[in-house]
């Protein structure tokens, strides 16, 4: 089907590490929060950043604490080339720490300093509350005046912001730097597999930019057939994966489901997503605050509403979960008896409307990352609804007062079919209260393949469709390595 690709082990992250190595070059102790959800690539990051560094990488189990300082011990113990160090008995994280650092091994010879990497920090607080007092004991009494960078790490973003990152934290104040880990950006795909524009944004659509999730998907076989294998058939990795990634995330992982299942299905009120899953309006609406605070939906209101605006609507920001609820767990059942090809072929029919509605999420995000109009620096950019008018995109451009107005459509356009857009959309433009005196307004259409375009172009509408998409990945990427 295609011609044969290889992966680049390590892609992108430029940002994040130059992050880090700027960190290590400073002349202050370090202690730096790196997080991010579940495969995103947060390991990955971490150890070619310490690869030629002199320090040590601990990953924390789920076995306790005395169990998890036992195993630091090892590790520590490897780094320092001393099996006493080993075999000694700690009795808690301080004792450990201060005879790591007094040990004649610690520091270099160089004087370099030392990189030490616990990761998945948020297993230790899983098992013991008490865990972050600790480390900020060991921060304030052992490390803060050592040559030293520590990082903390964890997949877990809701225990990562509230119990290491939050305002009541313990260690609230000591850190000096975080990172949320995001996943990659959409022109980065293209690394993974050899597939056309239209169907890397269908891969985007399925599975987001997550480095682990796109190295599954074989580059030797169709998207569809890739969709079969590694989500629709019992004991794939993407099958269960969703809810592995929410009972890791939250405690009351059931009603979350219930929750995202409703928004998945067309419920994206407060109170339609009440009905839908008989859950109470407080519980959910503290449900749904949680969900957004860690980025799995967002909670949209008219770009032009103020910040106190009730009728929101809420959606999942996170495209392999979208994907997940809305093919692959009403049909659980027919999966687990290997009827994934059925499940695949029947959902096939229906999937033009969703890659419709991922199309959309994706503009807004390669908008909101230069791409299209890079002329104009958006202040605000969002959806806008009134009554029954909806524009997909609005952004505006405080420091030339002008107004974007956008559709985005998941379907070839004929020059006709096109104009018809922009008419409507130059229609309903009056009706979003901006700067209506003095704005200056730009309207565009992005769809899969526009008929005309230059015509068009020719009479001042901004048009692209996915061949534009694709030169300006291409040049987006031409300075990667």
């Amino acid at each position: 089907m295609s011609q044969q690709m290889s992966v680049p082990e390590f892609i992108d992250r430029n940002d994040e590490m130059e992050f880090l190595t700027g960190h290590y070059n400073s002349r202050i102790p370090e202690l730096i929060i790196i997080y991010g959800r579940r495969r995103v690539g947060k390991t990955t990051l971490i150890s070619r950043f310490l690869k030629n560094l002199p320090g040590f990488y601990f990953m924390a189990s789920e076995e306790g604490q005395a169990s998890n300082i036992r195993d630091f011990a090892d590790v520590a113990g490897d780094y320092l080339r001393d099996p006493d160090f080993k075999r000694a008995n700690y009795p808690d994280w301080q004792a450990l720490f201060k005879s790591l650092i007094s040990h004649r091994n610690f520091s270099p010879d160089s004087g370099e300093r030392v990189v030490i990497v616990i990761d998945e920090f948020s297993y230790l607080i899983s098992k013991d509350k008490g865990v972050p007092s600790a480390f900020q004991k060991i921060w304030d009494l052992i490390l803060s005046d050592e040559n030293i960078m520590l990082i903390l790490s964890g997949s877990s973003v809701s225990t990562m912001e509230t119990e290491v990152l939050g305002y009541k934290s313990p260690l609230y104040g000591r850190r000096t730097g975080q990172w949320q880990v995001e996943p990659l950006f959409y022109p980065y795909i293209r690394k993974f597999l050899p597939y056309s524009e239209e169907e890397l944004i269908m891969v985007w659509s399925v599975i987001g930019g997550v480095p682990a999730y796109l190295r599954l998907f074989n580059p030797e076989i169709t998207l569809w057939e890739n969709i079969l294998q590694q989500m629709l058939s019992k004991g794939s990795y993407l099958y269960l994966e969703a809810e592995i990634l929410l009972h890791y995330e939250f405690r009351e992982a059931g009603n979350y489901i219930s929750i995202l299942r409703a928004l998945s299905s067309g419920f994206t009120t407060l109170s339609s997503v009440c009905q839908q899953t008989g859950l109470d309006k407080s519980m959910v609406s503290k449900y749904l605050s949680v969900l957004a605070g860690i980025h799995l939906i967002v909670d949209e209101m008219p770009v032009t509403a103020h910040a106190g605006y009730r009728k929101r609507h809420y959606r999942i920001l996170d495209p392999y979960l979208n994907f997940w609820f809305a093919v692959v767990y009403p049909h659980r059942m027919e999966i687990e008896t290997k009827k994934g090809s059925e499940v695949l072929e029947s959902a096939r029919a229906e999937l033009p409307v969703y890659f419709g509605k991922m199309f959309e999420n994706l503009c807004m995000e390669i908008i909101q990352n230069g791409f299209f109009f890079e002329d104009m620096r958006f202040s605000k950019l969002g959806r806008w609804w009134f009554k029954e008018n909806e524009i997909d995109i609005v952004g505006f451009d405080e420091s030339s007062d002008k107004a974007l107005f956008c559709e985005c459509k998941w379907m070839n356009l004929s020059e006709m079919k096109a104009r018809g857009i922009l008419k409507s959309l130059t229609k309903k433009s009056p009706l979003v209260e901006w700067k209506n005196q003095k704005r200056s307004e730009v309207y565009a259409l992005i769809a899969k393949e526009i008929s005309g375009k230059e015509n068009l172009r020719a009479e001042g509408y901004r048009l692209f469709d996915l061949e534009d998409l694709r030169e300006l990945s291409r040049s987006y990427l031409s300075g990667w390595k």
